[in-house]
């Protein structure tokens, strides 16, 4: 796994707003937890309901910034773009990867 790719791909499908394609880059059981919006999101219902809330209805923008990969694990720095009072606004992921998809991931605003 290209974990390089795979993160440009998220990022690219995610301003796309495509909800199935973007799922497809989780595990089932993925736990995404972002305590910015003060929540753990579970499952793939878990992170659609993330994505369609945080992502389309804000019709929110990444580009990433910086990326460090680790074996099975990524560190990434965004800025968001969209219609949320901020306007522009940076972010973080923690990812933890297991059988080509991300099993686990911390967001935060920064």
């Amino acid at each position: 796994m290209n974990i390089e790719t795979f993160i440009k791909d998220w990022i690219a499908v995610g301003n796309s707003y495509n909800t199935e394609k973007y799922l497809e880059f989780y595990n089932e059981n993925t736990v995404l937890d972002d305590p910015s919006v003060g929540r753990k999101f579970i499952g793939h219902s878990g992170i659609k309901n993330y994505f369609v809330s945080y992502f389309i209805g804000y019709k929110t923008q990444t580009e990433l910034r910086k990326l460090e990969v680790k074996e099975n694990s990524a560190y990434l720095e965004v800025e968001f773009k969209g219609e949320f009072p901020e306007g522009i606004i940076g972010g973080s992921f923690d990812f933890t990867f297991k059988n080509g998809k991300i099993s686990s991931v911390k967001a935060e605003l920064i």
